[in-house]
């Protein structure tokens, strides 16, 4: 007897409903030690690999997830996502019976989101909806022959940056900085003005005070528009800094392949490397150069590679423009993270505790900042006044104890006196209002100008 459309439609109904009610298969193991950064599972490492998630109920109710780090023969060592308090040995752990990578459902809803390394909203807005194509947090970066090459030159909005260091759609550039030099100020200007479709910007290890009035202050509502704010504060536990950067990475990824030019600032990597290192440590690595293990100098360039232009063919034309912070301990610059990330990105800007000093924002030396790409961008007359611009700053700094001793009479070298009459009109040139957008072209005839 044939069945009914209507009776069909009702079993189906009952079998989805069926469906539900099943409980996922999972694996069981317990707790055999526990730390204040994780804990010792036995009867999980024949299932499980690296970098999977598990999932703890603690006996006062809470529930936390933690990622394996470590395996070692039956005993896997896992590091806490969350605190989580009331653990004990003997302690269920479970993780699901099929292998799921971390993944995000990232959607264009997330414009003007502040959100957790999860994707979970920090902000006062409607949740976001999980019903999207996950993508996964750990993606590689497009093959080196099948990457698209740099963009034409954008406007950051930025004179001294614009100027002296010109930069590409899909160029990836450091800031590296001491503290208290204006580097919050700068990146809320990029955030700003420079010239992308959307923003993301990665908050790792930030004080957590800060947050707020980086988002209301600097950034401002229509900064904020067209942004998306990720951010695990100072107080989070190492995997939660390490993975807001992979989740920026991944946000910025999304957008990209959807044809957009993305601009990601991440602050500070440094940070990133940092919590990679207790991440290491913890699973037993032994420290190298300056306490950092080994696996920090080879996650870095895994995510530095992430950013940059998208891969060719298919639809996608889509570019991220990346600038990475560098906290520089000490104001030393060779530092071991300094170092690795100058050596992997496509220039860097230096920001100067002696410029900011003097009250010029934003601080920017543009005598040691460097862009890779920028002789392949600009005309060759823009070229020309910025090397001359650069000679005229470069002979005032070499003469600079000459004329603060007096040694120096006007007339004796024509270079010299030129800079002292023009070199001032350039630092004036190089100091921007946090509220001022300079046009690209407008910088450069403002330059021309003054080198007159």
């Amino acid at each position: 007897m044939a069945l009914s459309i209507s009776s069909l439609v009702d079993r189906s109904h009952s079998a989805e409903s069926a469906i539900n009610k099943l409980v996922p298969a999972r694996w069981y193991g317990r707790i055999s030690a526990v730390s204040s950064s994780g804990a010792k599972i036995l009867g999980l490492s024949k299932y499980l690999s690296l970098g999977d998630r598990i999932t703890i109920h603690g006996r006062f109710g809470t529930v936390g997830i933690s990622e394996v780090i470590s395996v070692q023969g039956d005993t896997i060592y896992s590091m806490w996502f969350n605190n989580l308090d009331g653990l004990r040995t003997g302690t269920l752990a479970y993780a699901p019976f099929l292998d799921f990578a971390p993944s995000l459902a990232v959607s264009s809803e997330w414009l003007g989101r502040v959100i957790d390394p999860f994707g979970r909203p920090l902000d006062e807005g409607l949740p976001l909806s999980p019903n999207h194509a996950p993508l996964a947090t750990r993606a590689s970066p497009p093959g080196a022959t099948r990457r698209a090459r740099l963009g034409e030159r954008i406007c950051v909005g930025v004179r001294a940056i614009d100027l002296f260091a010109t930069c590409r759609h899909g160029q990836r550039m450091g800031i590296f900085a001491g503290s208290g030099v204006g580097k919050s100020t700068l990146l809320a200007m990029l955030a700003r003005n420079a010239a992308c479709d959307v923003a993301v910007i990665a908050l790792v290890g930030e004080r957590g005070r800060e947050v707020r009035e980086f988002i209301e202050d600097e950034l401002g509502t229509a900064g904020l528009a067209r942004s998306i704010v990720v951010v695990a504060t100072s107080d989070a536990n190492a995997l939660m800094r390490r993975e807001a950067a992979y989740t920026a990475a991944t946000v910025a990824e999304y957008f990209r392949d959807t044809g957009k030019n993305v601009l990601l600032i991440m602050d500070s990597v440094t940070r990133f490397c940092q919590a990679l290192r207790e991440i290491a440590l913890s699973a037993g690595e032994p420290p190298a150069a300056r306490g950092y293990p080994p696996t920090v100098f080879a996650e870095l360039p895994r995510l530095l590679e992430r950013a940059g232009p998208g891969p060719t063919g298919g639809a996608s034309a889509g570019q991220i423009t990346a600038f990475f912070t560098v906290l520089v301990e000490g104001d030393d610059h060779n530092e071991p993270v300094a170092d690795s990330a100058r050596a992997l990105l496509d220039g860097h800007l230096v920001l100067d505790r002696r410029i900011a000093e003097r009250g010029r924002f934003p601080a920017i030396d543009v005598l040691k900042s460097v862009s890779r790409a920028m002789a392949g961008c600009n005309a060759l007359s823009d070229n020309q006044m910025t090397s001359d611009a650069r000679q005229i700053l470069a002979t005032l700094v070499d003469i600079h104890d000459l004329l603060k001793l007096g040694a120096y009479r006007p007339g004796g070298d024509p270079a010299i006196d030129r800079a002292i009459m023009t070199a001032p009109r350039i630092e004036e040139l190089l100091c921007q209002g946090r509220n001022e957008r300079p046009d690209l072209q407008e910088s450069f005839a403002r330059l021309g100008a003054a080198l007159k």
